[in-house]
């Protein structure tokens, strides 16, 4: 029985040695691929991470950033596969002549949902919708993509992702990291990384994890008029541009989850552990839980709560409905989603009581 427990153990740290080695190696790998690449060079005159969302209480989040008239028209026609990604995914054209990236998968409805709550919260997200089935013309010759759509070129259940035109899209090499980027210390970015704790998201990979794909990015979007040398004058756009990892549990490789609203619920009383003078001490554990977790402040929490915090039931079972959730889910995600904006509103109410809030965001204790 000893010679066993021993052999357990040496598998134990075999196994850890090997996985640290692993990542050991793709820090290594994408440390080098960032180096190569050089800093992004943008074209933009300003950067933004958040812009005001305006009557929280009346937007639209069954149909999400896109509007109600957004939505992907067909018919649909087939442009090309993608083999990068975890999940199948190919390009295609709609009626009205727009390109969608068309993904399967078990991230299909959590994106769908989560890139709607956090535009919401006034944050950047791609145009996305969900789609329960329809019919893509000239699909041939597929692979992962062939157990989505059969023969007859039909498909059940995936996400249309808005290609937009005119943009300038930084990925990769070219993304941004969590404590490297304009708004480092800003209600705006740590205002994102509540966001991303309140919705769950444990994969918050950056440019440091660019071996194993970044889910940040960089848009340079069209912002009217030219500027010197005709040149069109544009706005650098931080964003998330995956959001699969969320709602459900989050923690170690083994514990965490998505679409998953049991283990939301359960993990909701653990979001928010104590508040220390001025910073919140929060439960999440994720990819980069430093980063996501500490520095956060008592005043980021009572700026983003202005937003985020107006949000009706009403809305989140909207956009879970949207993203085709059951009558079951809707009910579930809406139950645990609100808890948690409770405990947050609650470390606001406490923020409120101790002093006052400043433009910068720093609370000034009284007395």
């Amino acid at each position: 029985m000893k010679d066993f427990a021993i052999v357990i153990a040496a598998v134990a740290v075999a196994i850890a040695i090997g996985i640290a080695g692993v990542f050991a190696f793709w820090r290594a790998w994408s440390m080098l691929k960032v180096w190569r690449a050089g800093r992004p060079r943008l074209q933009s005159a300003r950067a933004r991470i958040w812009r005001a969302p305006g009557d929280v209480e009346r937007l639209d989040l069954a149909a999400g950033p896109g509007g109600p008239q957004g939505h992907p028209r067909p018919p649909f026609t087939f442009i090309e596969e993608h083999d990068r990604g975890s999940q199948p995914c190919v390009s295609v054209r709609d009626g009205k002549g727009r390109v969608w990236r068309v993904k399967w998968g078990n991230e299909v409805q959590v994106e769908t949902l989560a890139t709607r709550l956090a535009w919401a919260a006034g944050y950047f997200v791609e145009t996305t919708y969900y789609v329960s089935e329809g019919d893509i013309a000239g699909a041939h010759e597929l692979q992962r993509a062939a157990t989505c759509i059969d023969r007859a070129g039909h498909f059940r259940d995936a996400r249309f992702e808005l290609d937009e035109r005119d943009v300038i899209k930084h990925f990769d090499e070219h993304s941004w990291a969590w404590n490297d980027n304009p708004f480092v210390g800003t209600p705006e970015l740590n205002g994102l990384k509540i966001v991303m704790m309140w919705l769950s998201n444990w994969d918050a990979k950056d440019v440091r994890d660019v071996a194993r794909g970044s889910n940040t990015a960089i848009f340079e979007y069209p912002i009217g008029g030219r500027g010197p040398f005709g040149r069109q004058q544009r706005e650098a756009r931080y964003l998330i541009i995956d959001w699969g990892g969320a709602l459900g549990r989050w923690g170690s490789i083994v514990q965490r989850g998505r679409w998953d609203c049991e283990g939301l619920a359960q993990q909701g009383e653990a979001l928010v552990q104590s508040v220390d003078g001025e910073f919140v001490r929060f439960g999440y554990a994720g990819q980069r839980t430093g980063d996501i977790a500490d520095g956060v402040r008592v005043s980021d929490v009572q700026w983003l709560m202005r937003t985020l915090g107006r949000l009706t039931d009403r809305q989140i079972g909207e956009a879970v409905a949207a993203s085709g959730g059951s009558p079951e889910e809707i009910a579930c995600f809406t139950k645990a989603l609100r808890r948690r904006l409770e405990h947050l509103d609650a470390v606001a109410s406490t923020g409120a009581q101790l002093g006052q809030v400043g433009r910068v965001g720093r609370v000034r204790q009284v007395g």
